[in-house]
């Protein structure tokens, strides 16, 4: 019997407190959380299926969010919730291909100050175009 590796947490208490203490916008600090966890899962469906993340589709990534003991019904997820979170995490893919253009770098390379710096870059460019 093949032993599943251990799921990661969404985020750990330093993630958080990183993110917590950016200057972003509510909004913009919900996303950098969602795509920290977001790259994480990426990177462990990539290893599984020895590819860059770059090359995944969302079949692949699907069938990772189901197996994931993170979203299981017995710690309250019900099964609607891995289809949304599948969608959180393709939406994901498109800002995280951004950063790894812009820093110069693949997918599975970029760091949390790196998701942080392009998150509050971008909040930036908004407030000063008038956005919100």
């Amino acid at each position: 019997m093949d032993a599943q590796p251990a799921a990661p947490e969404f985020l750990t208490t330093e993630e958080c407190l990183e993110i917590d203490q950016s200057l972003l916008p509510s909004r913009d600090r919900f996303s950098a959380r969602v795509a920290v966890y977001a790259l994480r899962s990426l990177k462990q469906v990539a290893q599984e299926e020895g590819m860059a993340i770059a090359d995944l589709n969302a079949q692949q990534i699907g069938a990772w969010i189901s197996r994931d003991p993170n979203l299981d019904p017995e710690k309250g997820f019900d099964s609607n919730f891995k289809g949304f979170f599948l969608q959180l995490v393709m939406a994901s893919l498109r800002p995280l291909r951004l950063m790894a253009q812009e820093f110069n770098t693949d997918i599975e390379s970029l760091t949390i100050q790196q998701v942080l710096a392009w998150f509050e870059k971008e909040a930036k460019s908004r407030i000063e175009a008038g956005e919100s």
